[in-house]
């Protein structure tokens, strides 16, 4: 798998959240992505980090302790991180209204832009769906 690939936050969530099933089995089966080394995690003002930290720790009927989410984020740290400059939010509002989506989907598609991604796995917008050479891909469906 040599295309570089956006992977949504909620799909990190369910590939850590062990209660989560069927999601967390196949969100699992991205490990290939991990493997690889070329998964693209999108940043905005840390919010990703910050929404896998409250969701693992806070939401999840089985939170992740705090020593194991700290290793969690480091590994997360030698993805490619894509840095959402003050630009970005003018950039999603033209992609929401372009692309008639919710303004909360049009940042993760501004970053996987941005980084030249071909995959954005999610399960918020449709698969199969094409935004330019990016197409949306549901690793959650069966």
């Amino acid at each position: 798998m040599s295309d570089k690939c956006l992977v949504d936050p909620s799909i990190l969530v369910y590939a850590h959240d062990r209660s989560a099933e069927p999601k967390h089995e196949r969100a699992q089966r991205l490990g290939e992505i991990w493997d690889e080394g070329n998964g693209i995690l999108r940043i905005l003002s840390t919010r990703v980090l910050e929404e896998l930290c409250v969701s693992l720790r806070r939401r999840a009927p089985q939170p992740l302790p705090l020593e194991e989410l700290r290793r969690l984020l480091q590994d997360y740290l030698s993805w490619e991180l894509v840095l959402n400059g003050p630009e970005a939010a003018i950039q999603a509002l033209d992609l929401e209204t372009g692309n008639r989506i919710s303004f909360w989907d049009a940042p993760i598609l501004q970053a996987a832009e941005t980084a030249g991604a071909r995959r954005l796995y999610s399960e918020d917008l449709s698969a199969g769906q094409k935004f330019g050479s990016l197409r949306v891909v549901n690793p959650l469906s069966e």
